[in-house]
């Protein structure tokens, strides 16, 4: 990890949040994204990318971010808004939501990717950030966390689809599921070229 924050805290900012989303990729349910202001301090210990730790161990790193962080904040945009403002745009807005919701308001934006935020606060964007900057990875685990309980819940509503293993993603058993029973609410609708070929 880089000393983003602390070059950023170096500048005059004090409060530093992380962004981060999960569920870009998926072919049903929210996106979800995250900020998260560590404490200056010292990061926590364990965090990192949240697609290299187990789901056993993003779960505890949540706890521990969740008892120990500065702020956290999340912001959620569901698969019908997906649909009609495009995946990006919907990840984006999911990002300034979850700024929105932080118990703290920060003063500096570090975010993932490449894009920045329709806010007025100063930012940077990091690509490959959830490896880099110790805030975003933080943010990262955040947003997978809470997005892989949202799919949980969704799998008790919609059981046939089996989002409890694969949390809306493409595999080869939810195309089937989308074979046999058609779509669901939450599936989205503009992702149809995906997992129905045949439009095309």
């Amino acid at each position: 990890m880089e000393p983003f924050e602390e070059e950023v805290r170096s500048r005059g900012f004090r409060v530093v949040a992380g962004l981060d989303e999960a569920g870009r990729g998926p072919l049903a349910g929210p996106v979800v994204a995250a900020a998260v202001v560590l404490r200056p301090d010292g990061p926590l210990r364990g965090i990192d990318d949240s697609k290299k730790l187990s789901a056993a161990r993003r779960e505890e790193i949540f706890g521990l971010l969740s008892a120990k962080a500065g702020a956290l904040g999340v912001g959620i945009v569901e698969a019908r808004e997906i649909d009609r403002l495009n995946i990006l745009k919907a990840s984006l807005k999911a990002m300034e939501l979850a700024v929105e919701n932080l118990a703290v308001m920060p003063d500096f934006l570090l975010i993932d990717g490449i894009h920045s935020l329709n806010l007025p606060l100063a930012q940077r964007a990091i690509p490959k950030g959830d490896r880099r900057c110790f805030s975003i990875a933080a943010a990262s685990i955040v947003a997978k966390v809470t997005r892989d309980r949202l799919m949980m819940a969704y799998h008790e509503k919609y059981p046939e689809y089996n989002f409890a293993r694969h949390k809306g993603y493409g595999t080869k058993e939810h195309l089937e599921a989308i074979r046999r029973y058609g779509c669901c609410p939450i599936h989205r609708q503009s992702f149809k070229s995906i997992y129905q070929p045949s439009l095309l």
